[in-house]
């Protein structure tokens, strides 16, 4: 939908932040060329943002009211033509996937919330139903597959790998991972800024180094797939002050370079 909106209607682009969102799909399936849209009035564009569930309507109505009147480049009426069809096509199929999304949501959420260890899992820093049932589904719930939290970070491919030789000592980032797992607990991380001081301070002291938001966002990571090892071992919740009461004992790969081997 973005390249065709591209080819014939830019200002819908500009309009819209999101065109999977339920205002955008909305209001371009109602109005999917550039005269149509243009003709949508202030209370029609409010009308779609409310039933979404937008805050600031009035402010928002406008802003995409004057994007999609906004003067952009055209195509000639019959081309347009057809590029409307497209897209209003294209905004009726992702409207369906949108509410068949919510549906495998809602039977993902009613699963995982009735399985023993969802409590301790939700409890973590920057998980929430979906994002948990993911960890949770990647990591397994045999009891004792992970005979440490060391073992639960090198499974999840966030651990550092060091290697020494004599007086030399590097440290390098795993790159042969379980992708979907680590997709997953990187999510968490970058959610888990918002929600942990502890995980902000250590992110933030790392960005102070002079890291890049990648490799310091790793650190937190690593930690935080550690924790609930300790929280499912003993059946209790995550606690933001013991979680964090570690930092007097610094994590010892402040220096980390790629690499693609699988070593331990």
């Amino acid at each position: 939908m973005r390249s065709t909106l591209r080819e014939f209607f830019p200002a819908a682009l500009e309009a819209f932040d999101d065109l999977s969102a339920p205002e955008a799909l909305e209001l371009l399936a109602r109005a999917p060329d550039p005269a149509a849209a243009a003709r949508l009035t202030l209370r029609q564009i409010s009308a779609a943002l409310k039933r979404a569930g937008r805050y600031k309507v009035a402010e928002r109505a406008e802003r995409i009211q004057r994007a999609l009147r906004g003067r952009q480049l055209t195509q000639p009426p019959v081309v347009a033509d057809a590029y409307a069809s497209a897209v209003a096509a294209q905004a009726a199929i992702l409207a369906v996937l949108n509410e068949q999304i919510m549906l495998v949501e809602e039977r993902v959420g009613t699963h995982f919330t009735a399985h023993p260890d969802a409590e301790i899992y939700l409890s973590q820093p920057g998980l929430g139903v979906i994002l948990g049932a993911r960890v949770l589904a990647e990591f397994g719930d045999a009891a004792g597959r992970s005979a440490s939290a060391k073992a639960r970070k090198n499974y999840a491919g966030t651990s550092p790998i060091t290697r020494q030789s004599g007086k030399k000592k590097i440290v390098l980032a795993r790159y042969i991972h379980q992708d979907r797992l680590v997709d997953a607990l990187q999510t968490q991380a970058y959610c888990a800024l918002t929600h942990s001081p502890g995980a902000r301070a250590y992110y933030d002291e790392l960005r102070g180094r002079g890291e890049a938001h990648n490799p310091a966002l790793r650190k937190p990571a690593n930690r935080l797939v550690g924790i609930p090892h300790g929280c499912l071992k003993t059946g209790t919740p995550y606690d933001e002050a013991t979680a964090w009461s570690h930092r007097a004992e610094r994590e010892p790969n402040d220096s980390v370079k790629p690499s693609h081997s699988m070593a331990a």
